[in-house]
């Protein structure tokens, strides 16, 4: 909540706290017509508040306990956070098993669904739900999200400089052409690479390296057995457990990767119905994208040259 105030009517009660006492003293000296703005702390208790609306979309700015949420449409809401904001995510975040999350973990980039009460002239989330399995995260990362919040000037600015350039560089999925695709197989219910596996990921990104601005693209999958958070949860830890070969055995720069995602059980690549079909679907595929305007480029240099 944001309350304008005039420098000379600042009052030292206990429930305006939130203001340092090294400020206080700087306001009270400062021009009398100057207005500043004060950020009180969020309510601990949101009983009794008048229910707010709910929020789709994903996470493109954080600082401190304020987070913006960046709806489908491209507009924008800021919601504060508070100690009783509710953060859960279904099978757990890329792999880590958990339910209960922290307010830490609300990465840039994140779908989410958030219910707010009203609280003054703004919004307290009192829930944060986490999407997980959806190509959506992948592509919201790679179109950049605005971190543009005053605090922090160093990292926000470094972190939105980094946004920019890959945005430049990536567009949505639409404007890729797959240039192949590895599948690496897993046992059932684990997500351990096995040497060959291990090997033939380092084949494909040696294949990814010899070619202009290629990105990787890794989704986790696995057969039918099991409930469906279970599998969601070791669809994300074999995508997870992949981009981690790459990156630190393989030499595949971090900046070349899309974020990685789990499908569970969906789009198998085989029938579920028998054993060698099951065992085809659990798998991590590993794509080799390539922007259509540099294909576009390379053929267009090829035919010239014949």
């Amino acid at each position: 909540m944001h309350t304008h105030i005039k420098r000379s009517s600042i009052l030292l009660l206990a429930a305006a706290s939130v203001l340092p006492l090294a400020s206080v003293a700087s306001a009270q000296q400062a021009d009398t017509s100057e207005q500043i703005t004060v950020t009180a702390a969020a309510p601990s208790d949101l009983a009794g508040l008048t229910a707010g609306p709910d929020l789709e979309g994903f996470i493109s700015a954080r600082t401190g306990n304020r987070v913006q949420i960046t709806s489908d449409t491209g507009a924008t809401t800021e919601v504060v956070l508070s100690p009783a904001t509710e953060i859960r995510a279904a099978g757990g975040f890329l792999g880590m098993r958990r339910t209960a999350l922290t307010q830490e973990q609300l990465l840039n980039g994140v779908p989410v669904t958030v219910a707010t009460v009203e609280w003054g002239d703004g919004l307290v989330a009192s829930s944060v739900r986490m999407k997980n399995g959806d190509l959506q995260t992948a592509a919201m990362v790679r179109n950049g999200t605005a971190q543009r919040f005053g605090e922090h000037d160093v990292a926000i600015a470094d972190n939105a400089a980094a946004t920019e350039a890959l945005r430049g560089r990536f567009g949505d999925i639409d404007q890729y052409n797959v240039r192949g695709t590895t599948n690496v197989s897993f046992d059932t219910g684990r997500w351990n690479l096995s040497p060959a596996a291990e090997a033939e990921l380092c084949r494909t990104a040696q294949q990814a390296e010899g070619m202009d601005n290629a990105l990787l693209l890794v989704v986790g999958y696995t057969d039918s057995v099991g409930d469906e958070d279970f599998n969601q949860e070791l669809s994300e830890r074999r995508a997870g457990r992949v981009v981690n070969y790459l990156q630190q055995r393989c030499g595949w720069a971090p900046y070349r990767m899309l974020t990685p995602t789990g499908m569970a059980e969906s789009d198998p690549a085989s029938d579920n119905s028998t054993p060698q079909g099951r065992a085809a679907n659990r798998r991590v595929a590993v794509n080799i994208l390539v922007s259509k305007a540099v294909d576009g480029m390379e053929q267009d240099r090829v035919a010239s040259s014949r």
